[in-house]
C-alpha cells in the first residue's frame, strides 16, 4: 500500500479567493453608481435591477451585471446584496 498523496491547493485558492474579491468589488462600484467596463472586451458592463414595483415589466436577463457581448455575466441574488450594503 501507498502513502496517500496531500495535493497543494494553495494556487488554486489564491487565484480563487483574488477572483472573488475582484467580483465583489465590481459588484460593489457598480452599486454605487459607477461605471465598469468588461475586461475582456473593454465594452460597457451594465447593471440589471430587478423590477421595483409590481406592475413593472419583467427583466429579460436575471439581476446582475452584464456585458453586451457576454464576456462577463454576474448573477446576482439581491437578498445578499443587500447585506453587501
Amino acid at each position: 500500500m501507498s502513502e496517500t498523496q496531500k495535493l497543494d491547493f494553495s494556487v488554486v485558492n489564491g487565484t480563487t479567493l483574488e477572483s472573488f474579491n475582484q467580483q465583489k468589488n465590481l459588484i460593489k462600484r457598480m452599486l454605487k453608481g459607477n461605471s465598469a467596463i468588461c475586461a475582456e472586451c473593454n465594452k460597457p458592463l451594465t447593471l440589471q435591477l430587478p423590477p421595483n414595483t409590481k406592475n413593472a415589466k419583467p427583466a429579460e436577463k436575471a439581476p446582475g451585471i452584464y456585458c453586451a457581448k457576454g464576456c462577463t455575466d454576474i448573477e446576482l441574488d439581491m437578498e445578499a446584496v443587500a447585506l453587501l450594503k
